[in-house]
């Protein structure tokens, strides 16, 4: 009979950020993990597959969070207005509250290589996921994969920024700001000003439907 641990899941992943920060990724193994919260090896790998998923747990939730943004946004948005209320809906997955294990879990994958790997991977799937659901939307190419590369871009540089040391601004205002630097690269190209689609709740109405979907994919990972 399978032994049920409340909240096990959780105390495992909280003790094993601390441990990776501590000694290393390399250096922890799932038994120590189990051990440091009173639990045994095997309900560690009832929960994990292997320790790198105590780091990456819920990135099917932090995909689907992009495409409910999408599906939420009106009929007649234009992609990159829909890429806003994405980068909205998505926001809400990382509350201030939230910052700190946001900080500690990017500075153990900075350490490791492959945990590098992982995470650029991550945003790599975030961009085609985002394109999938705009397709579903009935936006063509090139525009849905311009739109979600240019989302995924501003949701990394906006998550390093938000992570950082002494940073105030919530998610959502920084999202905002980068957006703003986008639109206004892309129209210096074009020799005009374009204005940052307004910042709004998922599903609601934005200002200005005229902003082109434009923007060079992020190398930097936005980690979780």
């Amino acid at each position: 009979m399978v032994r049920w641990e409340p909240g096990a899941k959780e105390r495992l992943q909280a003790a094993a950020l601390e441990l990776f920060a501590t000694r290393g990724f390399e250096q922890t193994t799932a038994a120590e993990i189990a051990q440091s919260v009173g639990l045994t090896e095997r309900t560690f790998f009832r929960h994990f597959s292997d320790k790198r998923e105590v780091l990456f747990y819920g990135q099917q939730q932090f995909l689907q969070a992009f495409v409910d943004g999408v599906d939420a946004a009106p009929p007649d948005a234009s992609p990159l207005e829909v890429i806003a209320c994405a980068l909205q809906a998505a926001a809400s997955f990382f509350p201030d509250e939230r910052r700190a294990y946001s900080r500690m879990r990017q500075s153990v994958i900075d350490q490791n290589p492959a945990l590098q790997e992982r995470e650029l991977h991550k945003l790599a799937g975030l961009a085609t996921t985002v394109a999938g659901a705009l397709h579903a939307r009935g936006i063509g190419e090139p525009a849905a994969t311009l739109a979600a590369e240019s989302g995924a871009t501003v949701f990394g540089i906006a998550f390093a920024q938000w992570i950082r040391e002494g940073e105030r601004r919530s998610l959502p205002d920084i999202e905002s700001d980068v957006l703003h630097e986008l639109l206004n690269l892309t129209g210096a190209a074009t020799g005009t000003r374009r204005t940052a689609p307004s910042r709004v709740a998922a599903g609601s109405r934005i200002s200005d439907r005229r902003a082109p979907a434009a923007g060079p994919p992020e190398a930097a990972p936005p980690g979780r």
